[in-house]
């Protein structure tokens, strides 16, 4: 590994693995249960990237709905099931992470047990293991910076000298408020229906990808 490399930091869900689309789909179902009608644009925009307290939070307020512990199991069980059967890798993840030319981890708002299983339904879990990092671990999830932060101290390297990939507009303000430099990923495929490359531009990440071939080039730029 490069000495001057950049850590690159990735967010998981809808960057390393497809499954923004499954994910919503499973809360849409159990919130519908719970007598609460959720379209898929306010989906994407208020639920997208965030972590489960910031999610919690926002339906309580927003939609008057409580979702306990035993609803949260619920999507938790129904989630992992779907991604048993229908999770699929980013197209060309593998090979842009294997040409980086420094350390990789992954910084998500999922439970670590999800982003583990996703990894390794994938095939990309020997890539990052065990450099896997949990909203979990700190006491606040994107869109606050305390994750890309713990992630950063646990490798060893300061804010400047990392780079983080997100596909969230909670991710990116995460990235730019720990004072790390940020790319916008806009290729997985709820990046349409979610209006993801306009939102994300908003947001002023250093550079915008629909295709992981891309990411070699565009980090190594900025080294």
């Amino acid at each position: 590994m490069s000495a001057t490399a950049p850590l690159v930091i990735f967010d998981c869900d809808g960057v390393l693995v497809d499954s923004e689309p499954l994910s919503l789909a499973v809360t849409q179902q159990v919130l519908g249960e719970l007598g609460c009608e959720l379209s898929e644009a306010d989906g994407y925009q208020y639920l997208l990237g965030r972590s489960l307290g910031h999610v919690v939070d926002w339906l309580r307020k927003a939609r008057g709905v409580a979702l306990e512990p035993s609803h949260r199991a619920v999507i938790h069980q129904r989630l992992m099931d779907r991604l048993a059967s229908d999770l699929q890798g980013i197209p060309h993840i593998a090979e842009a992470v294997t040409a980086l030319a420094g350390p990789v981890c992954v910084a998500s708002s999922s439970a670590l047990d999800r982003v583990r299983y996703s990894l390794e339904v994938t095939g990309l879990l020997p890539l990052f293991e065990p450099n896997l990092f949990s909203a979990s671990m700190v006491a606040r999830g994107k869109p606050e910076p305390d994750l890309f932060l713990y992630a950063a101290r646990q490798m060893g390297r300061q804010p400047e000298q990392c780079v983080v990939v997100e596909d969230s507009p909670a991710g990116l303000d995460a990235a730019r408020a720990a004072g790390m430099r940020v790319i916008a990923f806009t290729g997985g495929s709820h990046a349409q229906p979610a209006g993801l490359h306009a939102t994300v531009a908003n947001h002023a990440p250093m550079a915008i990808i629909s295709d992981m071939r891309e990411l070699p080039t565009v980090i190594s730029a900025t080294a």
